[in-house]
């Protein structure tokens, strides 16, 4: 090896590992880590049948990197990073008055999408916020971590309505975000979340009368809605020593006359079918479509599976979701979208693509089809 390329990778593996270790240090103090489950409701997650040998697993076996290193991944992304994996500007939004999320009717299903999974969902005249990640920095590290494509946001927390019920799908930084769930606690009736994500919570301070924790097939009811978390495939932890110590899920949502879907994040698998099966079919699915890569393919889904998901589960209509706000895989920013609709048009899937911030309403015949990310 010459001595200069030598020394240069030395002094950058260096400089990497000062970093990690800077940032390890920061985020075992940082409070946005959250909270730790006690014994007792540790003991009560091996009830669950999803928890084995002090962690949560799927119902597949699943590999989080496949034919890969996590070295080699980080590598990648830092120093081979895909040229446009990140936007020249910032990406045109449809600016979200509060007033009007107010005006509906029990009727009414209106969905809008904030960017990456951020989404609020008014069905049968209640406000469901899906995943609210509602900050421009990602997790207690904003150097280390992507930050939002958009310096401004559609909606600013405090500009929410109040809201009936939060769904978390799992506790990742880019789901979970400690700095929204602060702003937004006054203002939410209940907090709807898979197992072990009620000590991040409350470590938060919300307070835990108004938390739900919930398995796989558990159920709760809200005036006219029925709120039912159900499987994903995925992992979760917010640190180094908490690793699929929470649970994760996907949402359905179900009024008197319709339904909604949310998968979470998570690789494909025979869940989806057994959802629609089961719960379907769907006026809406709102899909992961995005942060995809090859080495991680058993956990989070190519855009044309994201597709299938949306068949799968017999969703009338596809919104792809988890894209148009950070980069957290080597591929073009847009890719997810262009794969997506591709796809869908060959299948004959129909698919919704509003602009951030722009609601999209069943029922109007009008759906939000223009491709604004070119």
């Amino acid at each position: 090896m010459r001595k200069p390329l030598k020394i240069f990778l030395m002094t950058t593996s260096g400089i990497i590992g000062t970093l990690l270790i800077a940032a390890v240090a920061f985020t075992g103090l940082s409070p946005q880590l959250g909270g730790t489950p006690t014994k007792s409701e540790r003991q009560s997650y091996e009830k669950s049948g999803h928890y084995k040998d002090g962690e949560f697993v799927n119902l597949l076996p699943t590999v989080e990197l496949t034919g890969s290193s996590t070295v080699a991944v980080l590598w990648n992304f830092l120093f081979r990073k895909n040229p446009n994996a990140t936007p020249v500007g910032p990406l045109p939004t449809q600016p979200l008055d509060s007033l009007s999320i107010t005006r509906k009717t029990p009727e009414m299903v209106r969905v809008t999408w904030f960017g990456h999974s951020a989404s609020l969902v008014e069905l049968a005249g209640q406000n469901i916020l899906l995943d609210p990640m509602l900050s421009v920095e990602m997790g207690p590290v904003s150097w280390a971590t992507p930050n939002r494509y958009n310096c401004s946001l559609v909606i600013t927390p405090e500009k929410l309505p109040p809201i009936a019920a939060v769904l978390i799908s799992h506790d990742h930084y880019d789901h979970l975000d400690y700095q929204t769930i602060r702003k937004i606690k006054g203002k939410v009736g209940h907090f709807y979340v898979p197992l072990g994500i009620g000590p991040h919570l409350r470590a938060w301070g919300v307070a835990p009368e108004r938390i739900t924790e919930m398995n796989w097939g558990d159920s709760a009811r809200l005036p006219g809605l029925t709120l039912r978390c159900t499987p994903s495939r995925h992992f979760s932890g917010r640190g180094l020593t908490n690793r699929n110590s929470t649970l994760w899920s996907s949402w359905v949502m179900q009024s008197a006359t319709k339904r909604v879907f949310y998968t979470g994040d998570g690789g494909y698998g025979p869940h989806f079918a057994a959802i629609g099966a089961a719960y379907g079919p769907f006026d809406l699915a709102l899909v992961e479509c995005g942060q995809y890569d090859l080495q991680w393919a058993q956990i989070h889904m190519q855009p044309e599976q994201s597709v299938q998901a949306a068949r799968d589960v017999r969703a009338a209509l596809m919104l792809p979701v988890h894209w148009a706000a950070f980069t957290e895989a080597n591929h073009a920013w847009n890719e997810p979208i262009e794969r997506a609709t591709a796809e869908a048009a060959r299948l004959g899937q129909p698919i919704t693509t509003p602009r951030l911030g722009e609601p999209v309403v069943l029922g109007t015949g009008l759906l939000p089809q223009t491709r604004w990310w070119q």
